[in-house]
């Protein structure tokens, strides 16, 4: 079941901001979201949280300052998705022009999903230690890694960590740590997302090198990092973390350089592959075309060939490989589709809304799509979703995907706690973990995360609520709405504007066997409208909660309803 709920907002505070210039729209879906005062919606990146304020930054700068003034072989350990990619593409970009020519060997390595899974393993370092590397810097991973940094202090070679996870109750002993989610750390920012963690990073060595007098010493171009800002906002709105000012001001700055030209080859060509024009990018964009296409490489090959894309300056290279990206994504679609056929037809069985929590496993399920088709029966069911999939010596790997009100990563902690040895390996956030278990175990484990999340979870968590910002004025179905909507940042923790109304409908028809298109009519103003994987046939009238959105076809634009969900109305 789902209920409409619209958001409560100050009719005061609305007022407020529509006096200090906000338009009249903007200011009641700013005013929901608890914006006090038009300021909060400046996002010039002088206003920026300090480098100094995260802790440790300066440590990390000083330990890369002086691996630079030693011409050290640097290597960077990347995590397998979006935020990790751009993070180390943040890295590699930053280093190298702050090395400067014939400076330190600045190199990557990132991890197989399959065959050597998430993280600094002593795996890894193994591997990476026939590089011969004398520092290693993890980017969104390292904060679970106490084996893999013990490993590389056996081996002589230091550790940097720079992650954003939670941590556990031990730390590893690396050199450093720049997490805002350490003990210890005030940093005011928690959501920074791997990616902003290292742009971070960057910008506290490049004080201290300012400080070392390094660029003037060696007549090396001082980087202006700002142009790793479109790389930035990719990886934290790809990667779902909370969008607080910080955060929004890392993608409004990045969103900023893609629609004036200023971007990345790599993000450029992708934007190509997805017939998107990145003069008009906005978060949508980046959440839903182009972080799949890069995520693409990560869950069907190797996630190098999206870094080498975000790494290189030669387009026609960008281009070949935003191609094979593009393709790994439609391939990585079609296996989603059957993935979730199958596991339909299991839930066709049974009543998921009878238990708290469901979890998922087949045998032939692909090991890099189980995460997305944790969310996808996550959203169509409304509870918290945990699918496996087989990896080797008889273990399951498994991504979840919760709901409010369970955070997942204290759920799987729980698990540990109360059935010590059922969890071989596990780690993540609130909203999205992952586990090893081994196959036998896989019953009792839902046994277990339907129990927790049944003590967790109140029976209003386990009611879909769909926030919306109410109904909207008819006058507001134009592109100039439209418009004004989608150049603002919006995402995780500071929702997009959801509207809800009820409309006659005037004409409806299917399009591919599985999209609705309507036209709807709202007292006398009509409008196109779609809603895709429809489950529900309209009547004659309808509620919907839907977005505003700019439809394009054949070079003629007009505005349209993306409809997120509807009802009959009697």
């Amino acid at each position: 079941m789902t209920r409409l709920k619209s958001r409560p907002f100050s009719p005061r505070l609305q007022w407020q901001l529509e006096q200090q210039g906000v338009p009249s729209l903007l200011a009641r879906i700013y005013a929901a979201r608890g914006v006090q005062a038009k300021s909060e919606l400046d996002y010039a990146a002088k206003l920026l949280i300090p480098p100094a304020q995260l802790t440790h930054a300066g440590e990390a700068a000083v330990l890369l300052a002086d691996a630079l003034e030693a011409q050290a072989h640097i290597l960077i350990v990347a995590d397998y998705d979006c935020d990790g990619a751009t993070a180390c593409a943040v890295g590699v970009r930053a280093l190298r022009a702050m090395a400067g020519e014939g400076g330190s060997e600045i190199s990557y390595l990132v991890p197989n999903r399959f065959t050597q899974g998430y993280g600094l393993s002593p795996e890894i370092v193994d591997q990476a230690a026939a590089r011969h590397p004398d520092l290693l810097v993890t980017v969104d991973n390292g904060i679970a890694s106490i084996d893999g940094v013990a490993r590389a202090a056996e081996l002589g070679i230091a550790t940097l960590i720079t992650d954003h996870h939670l941590p556990g109750e031990q730390l590893p002993g690396a050199e450093c740590i720049v997490n805002p989610n350490q003990p210890g750390c005030a940093f005011p920012s928690k959501s920074l997302a791997g990616v902003g963690v290292m742009f971070y990073v960057m910008l506290a060595l490049r004080a201290e090198l300012r400080e070392r007098a390094w660029f003037a010493e060696r007549g090396i171009a001082e980087p202006n990092l700002a142009t790793l800002l479109d790389l930035v906002a990719l990886g934290t709105v790809a990667d779902v973390v909370s969008l607080d000012r910080n955060n929004r001001i890392l993608v409004s700055q990045g969103l900023r350089r893609m629609r004036e030209g200023k971007i990345n080859p790599g993000l450029r060509a992708l934007f190509h592959a997805a017939g998107r024009d990145p003069a008009k990018a906005g978060s949508v964009d980046l959440g839903f075309m182009i972080g799949p296409r890069l995520n693409a490489a990560g869950r069907l090959a190797d996630m190098s060939l999206g870094i080498e894309a975000l790494i290189t300056d030669d387009a026609a290279r960008a281009l070949n490989i935003a191609r094979q990206l593009d393709a790994y994504n439609r391939e990585r679609k079609e296996i989603e589709a059957d993935m979730q056929a199958q596991a339909l037809t299991f839930l066709d069985s049974i009543d998921p809304q009878e238990s708290a929590a469901i979890s998922l496993f087949d045998a032939d399920w692909h090991q890099g799509v189980i995460g997305i088709l944790a969310s996808r029966i996550k959203e169509q069911y409304h509870r918290p979703v945990f699918a496996f999939a087989r990896s080797e010596g008889g273990e399951l790997k498994g991504s979840g995907r919760s709901i409010n009100g369970l955070h997942l990563r204290d759920a799987l902690d729980l698990i540990a706690k109360r059935e010590p040895g059922l969890l071989k390996r596990f780690g993540g956030h609130a909203m999205a973990a992952g586990a090893t278990i081994l196959e036998a175990d896989f019953p009792r484990f839902g046994e277990l995360f339907a129990q927790i999340a049944s003590e967790l979870l109140s029976p209003a968590d386990l009611t879909h609520t769909l926030e919306t910002d109410g109904p909207l004025e008819s006058s507001h179905f134009s592109i100039l709405s439209a418009r004004l909507l989608e150049d603002e940042v919006w995402g995780q923790g500071f929702p997009a504007p959801l509207f809800e109304d009820e409309f006659i409908v005037e004409n409806q028809r299917i399009l591919k066997e599985k999209h609705l298109k309507l036209r709807l009519n709202k007292d006398g103003t009509v409008i196109e409208a779609i809603q895709f994987n429809f489950s529900t046939t309209p009547g004659q009238r309808i509620r919907a909660a839907y977005r505003l959105s700019v439809n394009e076809y054949n070079g003629v634009q007009t505005p349209q309803l993306m409809i997120e969900y509807l009802e009959n109305v009697a």
